[in-house]
């Protein structure tokens, strides 16, 4: 079957299923990789095995703008709002996910996959870091479903939205670092202060600089324009993300940490930042969505998912305990209410949106062709749980936070 004929299914088949999971109380994008898994090549005999790789060109373009999104979340005013009660909690949540995940599968993992060739420095380390960057983002989406539903009012669910939408930020420097240093495990790289340390902070540092250029242009470009059509700057936000995102895979920069720059300095320093990111949430981001969240089911190994459920179950449960602890502590540490500290947990479990980005594009690090599947599976099969359970999970602690009836 012709290419251009199982795009047009994909995009059919991502919108139905993703109306039908708005309408049974479930976030779009559930529905969306539903339909991707439902597509995947080894269900469906019309589309090509080789598919789901050789679209990896979309999957990049449409995570560049997702990425260019949550940039665009860091406004210097709102996050100054915010106050430093929600950003210890934010970085707490965070980070000790992170650990709780990383740490969990390097000390169980050898247990679970129970293979005697299995080695500690080039699998068991690598996975471990890589998952446990992959499990500081939450998906805000899901929770801001929940508030539109319900109408909670007060300071949890208050608390609640600013988490989940900044523990992304956190979640792609989290994952810049460990990519690196797992990298370096996985290939056998000779250790070093270099390698382990400085190479990972000149990637970093050298990709922030990158994106602060490519706003500085972009912010130069739209002042520019004589025209104040939509569809010009469209083509002039296209243009620079894939530019952009294209320059830093040639000199092995961090795409993901130079385009959120990018979008952080045009929601800062751009006079038409909000026309831009309102045309964004206008006109492209439904087809964004449904395009990389269903290409993104059909990645999955089923076989993989299979073998590697207990590493699934594992991720989900060690994501939850430093989810939960992380916030209590950072909201401990702040002198936040009792609520807070109890029940703004509740509604950091839903996962999607950015980290299934982070796991494809892994799968496309040479450095990670022995783990890439198997982290592709245990994030899918995770997001799939986090984002059945993630709702429930919210409005229980709204209800038990007095925010919305029980």
């Amino acid at each position: 079957m012709n290419s251009i004929l199982i795009v047009g299914i994909i995009v059919s088949s991502g919108f139905i299923l993703g109306e039908i999971a708005q309408k049974i109380k479930l976030p779009k994008i559930t529905g969306y990789i539903i339909a991707g898994v439902l597509l995947n090549p080894s269900i469906v005999p019309f589309i090509p095995k080789s598919f789901p790789e050789a679209t990896n060109p979309i999957t990049n373009i449409a995570l560049a703008f997702i990425t260019f999104s949550i940039g665009g979340s860091l406004l210097y005013s709102n996050i100054k709002k915010l106050g430093k009660g929600l950003l210890l909690i934010t970085l707490f949540e965070a980070e000790f996910a992170f650990i709780a995940i990383a740490l969990g599968f390097i000390f169980l993992g050898p247990m679970i996959i129970g293979e005697a060739s299995t080695s500690w420095f080039s699998v068991i380390i690598p996975m471990g870091l890589l998952l446990g960057s992959l499990g500081s983002p939450t998906d805000p989406s899901a929770t801001l479903a929940i508030k539109q539903e319900y109408k909670p009012v007060g300071e949890v669910s208050s608390t609640m939205l600013g988490a989940a939408a900044f523990d992304d930020v956190l979640g792609i420097i989290n994952y810049s670092v460990a990519v690196v240093v797992a990298a370096a495990f996985a290939t056998s790289t000779t250790f070093s202060f270099g390698n382990i340390v400085l190479q990972p902070v000149a990637i970093i540092l050298g990709s922030v600089a990158l994106g602060a250029v490519f706003g500085v242009i972009f912010n130069g470009v739209t002042n520019l324009i004589a025209k104040e059509s939509e569809g010009v700057h469209i083509v002039v936000v296209f243009g620079l993300l894939t530019i952009c995102f294209g320059l830093c895979r040639a000199i092995e920069a961090d795409a993901l940490l130079a385009i959120m720059t990018l979008g952080a300095i045009v929601v800062n320093f751009n006079k038409k930042q909000d026309k831009i990111f309102k045309l964004m949430e206008r006109y492209v981001d439904e087809l964004v969505f449904i395009l990389f969240f269903t290409l993104s089911g059909m990645h999955l190994n089923f076989s993989v998912l299979f073998s590697s459920a207990t590493i699934v179950l594992l991720f989900v449960v060690l994501r939850a305990s430093g989810k939960f602890l992380g916030t209590f502590i950072g909201a401990t540490i702040a002198k936040s209410s009792k609520n807070i500290r109890k029940y703004t947990a509740g509604g950091l479990i839903p996962q999607g949106g950015i980290v299934i980005g982070l796991a494809l594009v892994v799968e496309q690090n040479p450095a990670f062709h022995h783990i890439s599947d198997t982290i592709i599976s245990v994030i899918i099969g995770a997001t799939v749980i986090h984002e059945l359970v993630g709702p429930i999970c919210a409005k229980i602690a709204l209800q038990k936070a007095g925010e919305i009836p029980k």
